[in-house]
């Protein structure tokens, strides 16, 4: 059996040279006579042609196997290299995370502090866990979560009172449907602080107070018989009053809207003797405005409409 480096062309040749030899020994088994040449050409010649094509068939089937072999061998020596490589790859991302663990340290340090000092406390204590988490920095991470408390702490205690001068701004401004409004978002967004137990019960007790000096500034008003300001604060004392509440003041009152309608009507009057027909028209408004549905009111209707022409002829 031919060895697997030898080519076929050479067993090729092998085997023509056999035969060739064959050939000759029948020729000369012919040409000098002894049949045991004949014989022997012949057997060679068979031999010959009978196993050159088994030995062709049997190379190429060893052939085949041997590229299957280094096939094979090649994808193993293939997947050996990329387990390796991935060996490596992960070798590096370790080492690499070695070598820069305290650059990477330092940068989380510092957005750390960027968040502090922009009061975003929530996104520091995350960057916190993965300082001590991640990094096993530990007693840093302990030192910036106190002083994340703390500011946290400084900074809510700053918006509570913030929040709590805007409503004493709605008190004094008497906006007290706001300021009810008001005491109950700060109490619902900030109900951990003690600073906020109260506040509606803080706008209650204002609103009751200023109606108790509103009734108190009436009733010197009117003691003093000073009719203006009385009607004024009267008109102020309805926003604050039931009708069982009014009822204290009634009297009071009837003498007030009274002696201040007797006023309005005595300058009606006088603007009309004195021709001041401006005058005369602005206090006939008033009384209209303000005692719609008494007698005077009815009267001023029907001369407005005349003192309004006259108004307007003088000022051109």
């Amino acid at each position: 059996m031919p060895e697997r480096g030898v080519s076929d062309g050479w067993v090729i040749a092998l085997y023509g040279i056999g035969a060739v030899l064959s050939l000759a020994l029948v020729g000369v088994g012919f040409s000098t006579g002894p049949e045991v040449f004949i014989a022997a050409g012949v057997v060679g010649l068979v031999i010959t042609l009978t196993m050159l094509p088994l030995c062709l068939f049997l190379r190429a089937r060893l052939s085949r196997m041997d590229q299957t072999d280094k096939l094979e061998s090649g994808l193993h020596k293939l997947r050996s290299a990329i387990e390796l490589l991935q060996e490596n790859i992960v070798l590096s991302d370790d080492a690499r995370r070695v070598l820069n663990r305290k650059k990477e340290g330092e940068l989380l340090r510092a957005a750390i502090e960027e968040d502090i000092r922009t009061g975003d406390h929530d996104a520091a204590m995350v960057l916190v866990r993965e300082l001590a988490e991640r990094f096993g920095y530990r007693n840093d991470a302990e030192a910036f979560r106190s002083r994340i408390e703390s500011a946290r702490s400084n900074s809510v205690h700053t918006q509570i009172n913030n929040a709590i001068l805007g409503l004493d701004t709605m008190i004094g401004e008497r906006r007290w449907d706001e300021a009810f409004a008001e005491a109950a978002r700060i109490t619902r967004v900030y109900h951990e602080s003690h600073a906020v137990e109260g506040l509606r019960h803080r706008v209650e007790s204002a609103r009751w107070r200023y109606k108790e000096d509103l009734e108190r500034r009436f009733l010197q008003a009117a003691h003093a018989g000073e009719a203006e300001q009385a009607m004024g604060l009267l008109r102020e004392m309805d926003q604050y009053h039931s009708e069982q509440e009014g009822e204290r003041f009634l009297e009071v009152a009837r003498g007030v809207i009274g002696q201040a309608r007797e006023n309005l009507g005595a300058q009606f009057k006088l603007a009309l003797h004195d021709k001041a027909w401006d005058r005369a028209e602005r206090v006939g408004h008033r009384i209209i405005e303000e005692f719609p549905n008494t007698r005077m009111a009815d009267e001023v209707r029907g001369m407005i409409d005349t003192i309004r022409e006259r108004a307007r002829s003088i000022s051109r």
